[in-house]
Parts: structure tokens; C-alpha cells; sequence
């Protein structure tokens, strides 16, 4: 399986799609995720979401999850953030064609994104959109705007002329992954349903990767050995909404923006 997985993933820059969780299941972390906006508010686009939620750190260590995972980046696994990406219904929401990398500050490519569905994400509500193989052209000249407010990304980054016609959905039912490099190409559109579509984002990297923007970024060990120690240390839940790690997320999530925000 992993010889299949790290063919597939080289020939077309991601996996789509991965079972991962039952429908049921998948239901049960949503519920726990409405319930902690219930209780603090709007949590799309936040950053280190593992630190405060046990879900969330429940379903970043998932085995099967992390054996893809190893699949594409070995033994060794770093856990670098968690993000939950919510398009309500009938939202004008959308991301434009980018590469995940090219604001990140990484000094390789040893990384994989991971997009976990917590309810039903097709074409009507949204779901990714991918440029098969455009991993392989390596970072491309993206373009930030101000003038998009309803682009998730930070900057309104896009790549231009892009082939739409070689573009390809990646539905996924609820409990569903894919999986996708640094370099693919994604997008996605609006959510026209009736319901939210919810994911779960989760990236990975190889502990020898560095971060070159600004110091202080932790990740969390969740396979293998660190022999690195790049990152500072952080703790996973170990109860909801803990009021110290509520403090430290949002000192990471300011950090964080301003990595993934400047260019």
C-alpha cells in the first residue's frame, strides 16, 4: 500500500479520496466542534485548533492519517498546524488557485496537507479543486490582492491562467481525506448547499524542515523522532478550551498570520 500511495501521489501531486472516518463518526467531531463555537464563537481559519480541542488533536494523530502520512514523508512526523476551513451555506467564500508553500516560510518541500471532511463537501458546497501533476512545475508567480474579501487566504494570493479544463473535483463524503503536496495547484468555490462544508486542515512536515520567516513556531512530535528540534514545544489538549492554552493558541495563530500573511 505504501509503495501504491507514494506512486499515485508522485504522478499526480495528491490522493483523493482516503476513508478515514464512518459517516458517524465523522458527525460526532462535528458536534464537538459546533459545541466549542457555541461556547468562544467562530473558529474557520485559526490556527494550532489541536491545542485547545481534543477532536482536533484526536483526529491529527488518526493511525490511519498519519500512515498515509508516512507514506509520503517517512517514519519521522511533526504535526505544524491544525485548521478547521468552514464555507456556511450560500457564503460567497472561496480560494483561489495557489500553492500551499509559497508563503510559508519552509525551507523545503517535505510537507503534506492534509483536508479531513467533517460533513459532506461536493461540487454544490465547495470542495477542492486540483491541477493534476502541477506539483512537478514547482513553485509558480503568485499575485496578492486586497481587493477579494471573500478569499479565504490571507493575501488573496492567486495564480494566474491556470487550465481550468484540466482541473479536478475532489468531492468527499463526511469522514473522507485527501491529501495533497506543497506545489499542487487547489481551489475551490463557493458553497451553494444548504449546509455548512466543514474541514478539518491538517499539515505535516518532516522534523528536518525549518521555518525561515520568524522564530518561535512550534509543532508537535506525532511520529517517529525529532532529531532536529527546529520547533519550540507545544502541548495537545488536554481538555477543551483550557484558558492557558486558549492564551498560547492565540499567541501562535498572531504568529502564525504573520507568516502565511506577508509575502
Amino acid at each position: 500500500m505504501s509503495d501504491a500511495i507514494k506512486s499515485e501521489y508522485a504522478r499526480r501531486g495528491f490522493l483523493s479520496p482516503v476513508d478515514v472516518l464512518s459517516e458517524a463518526q465523522a458527525l460526532q467531531h462535528r458536534r464537538r466542534l459546533e459545541k466549542a463555537e457555541q461556547q468562544i464563537g467562530p473558529l474557520h481559519y485559526q490556527a494550532k485548533m489541536h491545542t485547545i480541542l481534543r477532536s482536533t488533536h484526536e483526529l491529527a494523530t488518526h493511525p490511519r492519517i498519519l500512515d498515509v502520512a508516512e507514506a509520503i514523508l517517512g517514519p519521522d512526523i511533526l504535526l505544524y498546524n491544525t485548521t478547521y476551513i468552514i464555507k456556511e451555506a450560500g457564503a460567497p467564500a472561496h480560494v483561489s488557485w495557489h500553492q500551499d508553500l509559497t508563503y510559508w516560510g519552509l525551507d523545503g518541500e517535505d510537507q503534506v496537507s492534509v483536508w479531513l471532511a467533517l460533513s459532506r463537501a461536493d461540487e454544490t458546497s465547495g470542495c477542492m479543486r486540483m491541477l493534476p501533476g502541477s506539483h512537478t512545475a514547482g513553485q509558480l508567480t503568485h499575485e496578492t490582492s486586497a481587493d477579494d474579501p471573500n478569499n479565504v487566504l490571507f493575501q488573496a494570493q492567486r495564480v494566474h491562467g491556470v487550465d481550468e479544463a484540466a482541473a479536478v473535483y475532489c468531492p468527499l463524503a463526511a469522514g473522507q481525506a485527501s491529501f495533497h503536496h506543497g506545489w499542487t495547484l487547489h481551489s475551490s468555490l463557493p458553497n451553494r448547499g444548504a449546509d455548512r462544508r466543514i474541514g478539518l486542515n491538517i499539515q505535516y512536515i518532516a522534523p528536518h524542515i525549518r521555518q525561515t520567516k520568524l522564530p518561535g513556531y512550534s509543532a508537535l512530535l506525532v511520529r517517529g523522532e525529532d532529531k532536529f528540534n527546529h520547533y519550540a514545544e507545544e502541548t495537545p489538549a488536554i481538555r477543551d478550551l483550557d484558558p492557558a492554552a486558549l492564551a498560547w493558541r492565540a499567541e501562535m495563530d498572531e504568529l502564525h498570520q504573520r507568516i502565511a500573511g506577508q509575502g
